[in-house]
């Protein structure tokens, strides 16, 4: 039997208590083996509207994992042309498109809305000649390996390449990615998160815009 089934579960570092933070991806992650469910964490609407579109129209149907942080249904960076719309398919990475690749000397992977944190942090840094690109990663299982090492081959062998999740370290997509995707990357990739801990968010503002902080700083190898 198939379920096209579709979860959308409310994930978003925003300074909220535990509940309100993490859906758990970590542990979605350990349920995806032999191609039994496509977990998702799009950053922008297009990319949204055909990931549940190919959802709808696909050849096959297979629970959809869809993480949505809150906090972009505000945002004035994670928007869409009409014509991103009506035209193109999901894409399960999307590459960086202000960054010069022959510039580049660290290469950030990411996912979900630590992405336009990460870009926004950027721009205030290295402004209009960055040498950080930012490479979204939006579908998480299956894992597109093929899409991120054709991203990675734009950049020079020596450039440094980083994980930098919202999530602390024993939680989030970094424990999977670990196992199942540095290994066919071919190069060392150093993780960027908050502390581990027993639980997802410490729900402290004022500790949240602390780690959120320290975080970016990381990040961009303060």
């Amino acid at each position: 039997q198939q379920s096209g089934v579709v979860l959308l579960l409310p994930h978003g570092y925003e300074g909220q208590g535990p509940d309100h933070s993490s859906g758990r991806i970590e542990r979605f992650l350990q349920l995806c083996a032999n191609g039994s469910m496509t977990v998702a964490q799009p950053s922008v609407p297009a990319n949204y509207f055909h990931l549940l579109r190919r959802q709808c129209l696909g050849p096959s149907h297979t629970p959809l994992i869809v993480f949505t942080p809150k906090s972009m249904l505000r945002s004035k960076a994670a928007v869409s042309r009409p014509e991103d719309f009506t035209s193109g398919s999901f894409q399960p990475v999307i590459g960086d498109r202000t960054a010069d690749p022959k510039a580049v000397r660290r290469v950030i992977l990411c996912s979900g809305k630590i992405s336009w944190e990460l870009e926004a942090e950027r721009k205030r840094r290295e402004g209009d000649s960055p040498t950080t690109a930012v490479v979204r990663l939006e579908q998480l299982y299956p894992l597109p390996h093929e899409e991120v090492q054709a991203e990675q081959a734009k950049y020079a062998p020596d450039a440094q390449v980083l994980w930098v999740q919202d999530e602390p370290g024993n939680q989030g997509p970094w424990p999977y990615l670990n196992l199942k995707l540095v290994p066919k990357l071919g190069r060392p990739v150093r993780a960027v998160t908050r502390p581990t801990s027993p639980a997802p968010a410490v729900g402290s503002t004022k500790v949240h815009l602390q780690e959120q902080s320290d975080l970016l700083a990381a990040a961009f190898g303060d």
